[in-house]
């Protein structure tokens, strides 16, 4: 017995959810329990190098199951016919329609849910996950009046790129307020309130550090502006170590401007600071411009 185990997921015009990886996971390791083995099929869009349908050969498997999501569609229905001498069981799907070809094809369906059918607690509760960081990210725009010196648009694709690889949960976040716009925050209690809940931000704004700082959580910091500007100023008045300050660019040479070794570096310190607290900002500042105005 051997089985291959399919989902949306698998397909190469699919989708992945987090809800279809999990169940997928799911069956893997009641199959792995029972001694009984299997192989996941991925799209190669979502997971490169896995094992994807096109080379999922038939012969190999006595059984498919498809785990997750609607049964409808052609791609569920050309399973059938690719695996037709496999027995074929969905399990954890959604049935709309009873009669659909992409659902009578399956030898046994247990849905999670279908007409005139008890529903079933979906599978992606199954499996245990690790918790990983959670580091909001909060990017400055381009800022023209730096000039020559702006280097946002190159900071802001490195940085994204060398984020995306890291095993963490990115949460972009924006210190612009808008009571307009549901996705961004009405208040600067409602932004610090998500600041605090966090494990690390990374940023290339001002204030990104600064709210970070203040709210006790670590922040890593990147200089957008070449040979540093207020980001790397601030950074120095909270005597926060933790901002690559981004170099001048070198005539003629278009190599990347952020050591992704040195990130590597400020992560791990972040990470390991979490209880290290930054002073608190002394304001003094405030008593300067009361004295300017003559306020006593």
């Amino acid at each position: 017995m051997r089985v291959l185990v399919t989902g949306w997921p698998s397909f190469l015009h699919g989708e992945a959810t987090a809800g279809d990886v999990l169940a997928m996971e799911a069956v893997r390791r009641a199959l792995a329990a029972a001694g009984v083995g299997c192989d996941l099929a991925w799209s190669p869009v979502f997971r490169p190098g896995g094992l994807d349908l096109g080379r999922a050969d038939p012969a190999r498997y006595t059984h498919l199951v498809f785990a997750c999501g609607p049964l409808r569609g052609r791609q569920v229905e050309e399973l059938h016919r690719r695996y037709a001498r496999c027995t074929r069981v969905a399990v954890g799907v959604s049935v709309v329609d009873p009669a659909d070809p992409a659902v009578t094809g399956f030898d046994a369906v247990l849905a999670r849910d279908a007409p005139a059918e008890a529903p079933r607690h979906d599978l992606a509760a199954v499996p245990p996950v690790p918790s990983v960081p959670v580091a909001g990210v909060v990017l400055a725009p381009g800022q023209a009046e730096y000039g020559a010196r702006r280097l946002h648009g190159r900071v802001e694709r490195e940085l994204t790129e060398w984020l995306a690889a890291r095993g963490c949960a990115r949460l972009p976040l924006d210190t612009r307020l808008d009571p307009r716009d549901w996705r961004l925050f009405t208040t600067a209690a409602e932004l610090e309130s998500a600041l605090r809940r966090l494990d690390l931000v990374v940023t290339t704004r001002l204030h990104g550090l600064v709210l970070a700082l203040k709210n006790g959580v670590p922040a890593l910091a990147v200089d957008p502006v070449a040979g540093g500007a207020k980001v790397t100023a601030q950074a120095r008045a909270w005597s926060w170590p933790a901002v690559v300050t981004v170099p001048q660019p070198r005539a003629g040479r278009d190599g990347p401007l952020l050591d992704p070794a040195e990130l590597d570096r400020w992560w791990d310190w972040c990470l390991a600071a979490g209880g290290m607290r930054a002073p608190a900002a002394d304001g003094a500042v405030l008593g300067d411009l009361m004295e300017v105005l003559g306020v006593r």
